[in-house]
């Protein structure tokens, strides 16, 4: 029992040494409380490392888009918007094969060469030059048809040159003309028309004058809307002089 006893002595001495004094205890935590940073002056010397961290680092806090304001954007120039018309050609050509076939639309910013057949609209900055078939309407600097089949209206910013053989199901709208096949539908051509011998037309022609070869057939009216004078004028004119 001696060595039981000796041993709960040893071990009761041993946990007193561990365990601190209550004043001890006491101490240490009134030098802690009096140590402890306030919570305000913690956050500012906070929120200034965090700015400055920002700063050298470049990065933006992101803004919610509800606190965001509205952004202003600026109407754009008349002479930033670009149109169709503002566009320059290219010299590029563009050439479709006999053996091409394309459903659906074409453009192109330079000319292009219809050999093949396209089932779509067909528009070209530059020359637009068909000997194959186009289903759909089409645009161009100029156009230049031969052999072709065309079921669409036509419309150049310069002249119209229709070869013989070509069958064009659709209106004309030129600056000038020079047809030799046949065309069903009207003309509007604010410059010179001139029908070949082996012209056919049936539909109206408005221009500011016809030239009209001997074989040509049409079958509509014939108007010179377009011309310096104007009859009607010229006879009301005539009428106030009686």
């Amino acid at each position: 029992m001696g060595f039981f006893s000796d041993l709960k002595d040893d071990l009761s001495q041993a946990v007193n040494e561990l365990m601190p004094e209550e004043g001890s205890t006491e101490e240490v935590k009134q030098e802690a409380l009096q140590e402890e940073i306030p919570v305000n002056e913690e956050r500012e010397d906070l929120n200034v490392d965090l700015s400055q961290m920002l700063d050298q680092m470049n990065v933006e806090i992101p803004v919610t888009e509800e606190l965001q304001d509205p952004v202003y954007v600026a109407p754009m120039a008349a002479a930033e918007i670009k149109t169709p018309s503002s566009r320059r050609s290219s010299d590029e050509v563009s050439v479709l094969t006999e053996s091409m076939i394309i459903n659906g639309n074409m453009a192109t910013e330079g000319s292009l060469d219809v050999r093949g057949s396209i089932v779509g609209n067909v528009e070209a900055l530059g020359k637009l030059n068909v000997t194959g078939a186009i289903q759909g309407n089409s645009q161009a600097a100029e156009i230049y048809a031969e052999n072709a089949k065309i079921t669409g209206d036509l419309r150049s910013e310069g002249s119209i040159k229709v070869g013989q053989s070509t069958v064009i199901i659709g209106n004309v709208f030129a600056t000038s003309a020079v047809i030799a096949g046949a065309i069903k539908g009207d003309i509007d051509v604010r410059g010179p028309v001139i029908l070949d011998a082996s012209a056919i037309v049936m539909g109206n022609i408005k221009s500011k004058s016809v030239q009209i070869n001997n074989g040509a057939v049409i079958e509509g009216m014939c108007s010179q809307c377009y011309a310096e004078v104007n009859p009607t004028s010229f006879f009301d004119e005539l009428k106030k002089m009686k």
